[in-house]
Order: structure tokens, then sequence, then C-alpha cells
């Protein structure tokens, strides 16, 4: 594969694109994060999605921590070609730090605000000790 379709990206000026990661077999999104050059021709290769921490500063390869790793089954962008789509399969189940399968599970609720309406499937102290 050349490199063509990496510049074909429209990166924004910090070098990063917000990732959308999705999963495969039902289209519920898991998370979103931020991705690099690096971050994205790693993904390519491995076939598992890494990411760039902007925390960290550094790459972050999704489940290092805990294994819940996620594999790529298909990457898209959007039509302004400055958004990544990952369709994954998510390993354990669970994709957000919270021990939830989606990093959205808080939905706005009229009066209430914010409200969690998604379970805990495991005690992140549990995932990461």
């Amino acid at each position: 594969m050349n490199a063509d379709w990496l510049e074909a990206l429209r990166w924004g000026e910090d070098g990063l694109l917000p990732a959308i990661a999705q999963d495969a077999a039902d289209g519920r999104v898991l998370m979103m994060a931020w991705m690099n050059r690096e971050a994205l021709t790693t993904t390519v290769a491995r076939g598992e999605a890494v990411y760039w921490s902007r925390s960290r500063q550094r790459l972050w390869h999704k489940g290092e921590s805990s294994g819940h790793t996620q594999q790529v089954q298909e990457i898209r962008t959007d039509c302004d070609s400055d958004v990544i789509l990952l369709l994954v399969r998510q390993q354990g189940g669970i994709s957000c730090h919270t021990g939830r399968r989606s990093c959205f599970f808080r939905r706005l609720d009229g009066e209430s605000g914010w409200v969690e309406v998604d379970p805990v499937i495991k005690d992140p102290s549990e995932i990461y000790g």
C-alpha cells in the first residue's frame, strides 16, 4: 500500500484526527479517541486499534493494560477526510475504562441532566488493579 492514503487525510493543526470506534457487529458507538499518522499506520499494520493519548503524549495500544483490545475489521473516513471510523471487534465486551461496553453511557434526561444508563460490566479496580 502506498502512503498516498495517509496524505489524503485532512490532519488537524496538531497532527491529529478524531477516531470513532464502532462495533462491527451491531453498530454501537464504543468510544472516541485521537490518532496521529503513527497511530493510524500502526493500527493498519497490527490490525488492532492504536491511538494517540493526548494526556500521556504517546501511542496507546487499546487494551494494553486491560486486555480489552479492538480488532479492526475496517477503516473508513468521512466525506471531508477529517475523521476516522474504525469498525472493530471489541475483546472482552468492554471499551470504556469505567468497565462499561461503551464510553457513551450517559444520556441527557430532561431536568435530571446526565443520567448513567448503561451498567458497569466489570469493576475497573478488577481490570486495572
